[in-house]
Order: C-alpha cells, then sequence, then structure tokens
C-alpha cells in the first residue's frame, strides 16, 4: 500500500497534507509514503525531515500512482486523468465550487474524500479540518488586525496618563469566532461578540464577552442538526442589522467568521455601518473568499474606505502554515485509520461508517453524495 502527499500550487497554499511526525504514524499503518519533491518547504518542513522518518521523495507523476493521494486543495484535471484508475484521493476538495470536476473523478474511479464534510460527532472530533483550522484562522485574525491598528490592545496606566483597552466585536461564534473572542481577551481587548444561534452565548460569556443578539422565536430554530448556522429570514437579519449597527459604531476592530457551508457569505457590515466607525478602525473578514460579510472586502487586499482599514486575506490558516499542516495531517492520519485495516496492513474501507459516507464524494464512477448530484 503506497500513500503519497501532492506539492500543493504554493502561490495558493502553504499547507501541506504531510508532517514528518504524520510519516511515522501512517507508516505504522503499513504504507510505504512517497513525498512529491519541495511539497512541505512553505510549511517549514524540508525534503530531508521527511526522508529522515522514513518517506521517499518523488516526483509527482510518481505521486500520481498511489493507492491513496493526500492533498490539500483539489488537484488539477490534468492530475485527476493521470492518476492511476482507483486512487483514493483525500483533501478539502471544496465540491460546492468544484462540481467541473466530477466527470474527471467518475472517468477514472477515483474515491474522493472531502475532509470539509466531516460530520460533527463526538467520534469524529479528531478528523474535523473545519475546526482545526478554523481555531487557527480565528487566532491569526486578531494577530493581523493588532498588527495594523494604530494603538495598543490592553489598558495601560502611564504617569502620562491612561489609555483605554481596545474594544473588539466578533461576528460569528463557531470555531474561529470563539478562538479570536479568547485571543483579543489575551491581548487585554474588550471583547463583545454575537451570532444567530442563540445557544453560543454561553460560550460567549464563558470566555469574558458580552453577547449581542437579537432573541425571538427564529432564533431558538437557527442552528442545523450538524451544529452549523441556519439561513435567517430577511424580517431576523433586518433585526440583527439594526442591533448591529448600534454596536459597530462603538467599536475599534471587528472580526467577520459568519459563513454558511455550500452558500455566498451573509453581508453583515454595510457601507453605512463603515461609515459611522472611528478612523483607524480596522475590520478583518474571514469569509471574504465566499463573498465577504461586507461587501467593501476585497480577496488578499486590505482597502481603506473612509479611514478605517478592511482586511481580506484568503486561506487566513495558511498564513500559520506550520502549525495548519501539524493539525491537518493529524485530522488525515486519523481519518485513515477508519479506511485501512492495522492487522493486515491494507484498504478495507467500512461503507456503513457514517463518517464514511458523509464524506465520500465519488466512488466507482458515480457521486455518492445526493446533494452533489
Amino acid at each position: 500500500m503506497q500513500i503519497s502527499i501532492l506539492c500543493e500550487n504554493k502561490e495558493i497554499e502553504q499547507r501541506v497534507a504531510a508532517t514528518p511526525d504524520s510519516v511515522k504514524l501512517l507508516e505504522r499503518l503499513g504504507a510505504k509514503i512517497n513525498i512529491e519533491k519541495g511539497a512541505g518547504d512553505l510549511s517549514g518542513y524540508a525534503d530531508e525531515l521527511y526522508v529522515s522518518a522514513g518517506a521517499k521523495i518523488v516526483e509527482r507523476s510518481v505521486c500520481l500512482q498511489s493507492d491513496i493521494c493526500l492533498c490539500v486543495r483539489m488537484p488539477s484535471q490534468k492530475d485527476l486523468n493521470e492518476m492511476k484508475k482507483n486512487t483514493i484521493l483525500i483533501g478539502i476538495l471544496n465540491p460546492y465550487e468544484n462540481k467541473s470536476y466530477f466527470d474527471d473523478l467518475n472517468k477514472n474511479n477515483i474515491t474522493s474524500c472531502c475532509m470539509e464534510l466531516i460530520p460533527r460527532i463526538s467520534r469524529a472530533q479528531s478528523m474535523d479540518v473545519l475546526s482545526s483550522q478554523a481555531n487557527l484562522a480565528g487566532y491569526k485574525a486578531v494577530i493581523d488586525a493588532a498588527a495594523n491598528f494604530g494603538k495598543a490592545f490592553p489598558m495601560m496606566m502611564t504617569a502620562a496618563g491612561r489609555i483605554n483597552p481596545a474594544k473588539v466585536m466578533i461576528l460569528g461564534v463557531g470555531v474561529a469566532g470563539l478562538q479570536a473572542i479568547a485571543t483579543a481577551k489575551r491581548l487585554g481587548a474588550v471583547v463583545s461578540a454575537t451570532d444567530v444561534r442563540s445557544a453560543t452565548k454561553e460560550q460567549v460569556e464563558s470566555l469574558g464577552g458580552k453577547f449581542i443578539m437579537v432573541e425571538d422565536e427564529e432564533s431558538k430554530e437557527s442552528e442545523t442538526s450538524g451544529g452549523y448556522a441556519k439561513e435567517m429570514s430577511e424580517e431576523y437579519k433586518k433585526k440583527q442589522a439594526v442591533l448591529i449597527a448600534e454596536t459597530v459604531a462603538k467599536q475599534d476592530i471587528i472580526i467577520c467568521t459568519a459563513l454558511i457551508p455550500g452558500r455566498t457569505a451573509p453581508v453583515l457590515i454595510s457601507e453605512e455601518m463603515v461609515n459611522s466607525m472611528a478612523r483607524g478602525s480596522i475590520i478583518v473578514d474571514l469569509a471574504v473568499e465566499s463573498g465577504g460579510n461586507r461587501p467593501l472586502s476585497r480577496v488578499d487586499e486590505i482597502v481603506e474606505h473612509n479611514g478605517v482599514k478592511i482586511i481580506g486575506y484568503s486561506n487566513v490558516p495558511g498564513r500559520v502554515a506550520k502549525d495548519a499542516s501539524s493539525l491537518y495531517a493529524k485530522n488525515i492520519v486519523n481519518f485513515l485509520m477508519l479506511m485501512i485495516d492495522k492487522e493486515e496492513k491494507k484498504i478495507n474501507i467500512d461503507w456503513e461508517d457514517e463518517i464514511i459516507n458523509s464524506v465520500v464524494l465519488t466512488h466507482n464512477g458515480q457521486v455518492k453524495l445526493e446533494k452533489f448530484i
């Protein structure tokens, strides 16, 4: 059994799907590991480290002939057509945006596994790539905001007078939002947060933040069975917008994290709200790649509007690539343990497993997940 790790397009992705530590774990499953030359360079993992861990450095053409291919993003259509038939491809494959790849996956009988579709159940927590990557994104968003903010975060008492703490508001209290709250609090800011899910109130307050939300009957049904936010009614959005507008005007920094899987990100910050903020304020839009939580955001740009800086970095976890790769690689190892027989050291997919059935997009020349058919 051969497992290969592909090198990503380095212009858009700094992460890698395996680290030297995860290579050792994969070898214990009975696999021989091939690493494409330079795959870990941008994550701080040199080829020599992989060799020391027992892997072999090879060209891409060799990697594409393995039994299992690991990646971060969907490989090119050319790569898919050069893969060995019946290859198992595992990565963050973004099926919502990559439907044009389905024919190539099916034509080559590739069993594709979308790691971002891991269900949010207790047994799958160690495989949850969305959570592991969002955690780092929330942290980095606050650090990026602090780097661009012209003032200090904590309150400071000096002989010349007092410096008031920064006021930070988090929009969206998922994994990224919770980490943003914790990071901003550690830096000494006064933190508030909002989410359509009333269940997040206790989490916000446990981290020392103030929870802001329109609480009505609709808000009680605002979460899917999978733990994600639902699309709210236009009436609710209007009420929430009024409340947010009143709060935004008083903030120094806004961190936007609101996402709905497979949908355009909801617009939470209007141009009028931005205009109400003081000059020198910062907005970080973690949803910029899905359309952004405000229309002024631009992918991979810092836009200045009326003196307010709007940061729209893409692939924020990739900005802390070493840690992001380490967590992602561990997620993949834990997932592979479901697919490999530890005793016989061979691939053995349990098609009755809930996790397997949630993530396998294509198999035997067919799209398996009904929502993508």
